[in-house]
């Protein structure tokens, strides 16, 4: 059986196992497509393009409204006092075509917050990134869910020239909550920070646990929908529908930036 998502693949196509932790594995027929349940025949694009430069404004649009239904946070409105804006991982890690972790929607998603940051660095107020690093000692679980880690030493491991500013403040993060065992709580706190803007990648995995993350520390959190990325678009839609129904205000980059005084296009 088979949804017709994508081509079924071929019957004497082998299947490869890759196991994710100790319970589940997902068999692949060809690169880039995984399927849970190889009998079912739901193929599904590991990695895909769903954010273009062509088309971010409509999708975002889109799945704005594909949330109204289950968002809790509806009468929460964004206001520029006492909020910042923190930019996750955006390193070439994450955003270099030469890395296996390459982020395909990624490029459209940092021109919208280099947009954002100029506004909120307009306006005085923080901005603030993280940039992912591990070794083996502080990686925790991190080392045996994925087949590497960030180091210090990798090429890759820098944050993106386009964003950074030589006074821009950055905190060294060892796992998926920018909260853990980092400076990030005190550093908004001294800043009376108290509306959290959440932005980078990726958005089901550093992004949604970060913006729950915040939310428990009673902060007011807003996640724009163009504003982080991830490898496919399913898994970017499952983040906006938990975070929206109990833990972050969904809005667009646009919204935001007209929040903070720039009247244009995202």
């Amino acid at each position: 059986m088979h949804d017709g998502l994508f081509p079924a693949p071929g019957a004497d196509t082998p299947l490869v196992v890759e196991l994710i932790g100790r319970k589940g594995a997902y068999f692949s027929a060809r690169p880039g497509y995984t399927c849970k349940n190889p009998r079912r025949g739901r193929w599904v694009a590991l990695k895909e393009t769903y954010f273009t430069a062509g088309n971010i404004d409509e999708k975002a649009r889109g799945l704005l409204h594909s949330l109204e239904h289950i968002t809790r946070g509806r009468g929460i409105r964004f206001v520029p006092d006492s909020a910042a804006l923190l930019i996750l991982d955006m390193q070439g890690y994450f955003l270099d075509e030469r890395s296996h972790a390459f982020i395909p929607s990624s490029a459209p998603v940092l021109q919208r917050i280099k947009r954002l940051s100029g506004a909120f660095r307009a306006r005085g107020l923080p901005v603030i990134f993280t940039r992912h690093l591990n070794t083996e000692d502080d990686a925790g679980a991190m080392k045996t869910w994925w087949s590497d880690l960030i180091t210090e030493g990798s090429e890759l491991s820098g944050i993106s020239g386009e964003l950074l500013f030589d006074d821009s403040p950055v905190v060294r993060k060892t796992r998926y909550d920018a909260f853990h065992g980092t400076r990030l709580e005190g550093m908004l706190r001294a800043s009376d920070v108290s509306r959290l803007v959440v932005t980078g990648v990726m958005t089901h995995l550093c992004c949604e646990t970060t913006a729950r993350s915040a939310f428990m520390r009673g902060f007011t959190v807003f996640f724009p929908v163009d504003g982080t990325a991830t490898y496919n678009e399913e898994f970017h839609r499952a983040a906006l529908l938990n975070l929206s129904h109990g833990f972050a205000v969904p809005v667009l980059v646009a919204d935001l930036l007209e929040s903070l005084g720039e009247v244009c296009d995202a």
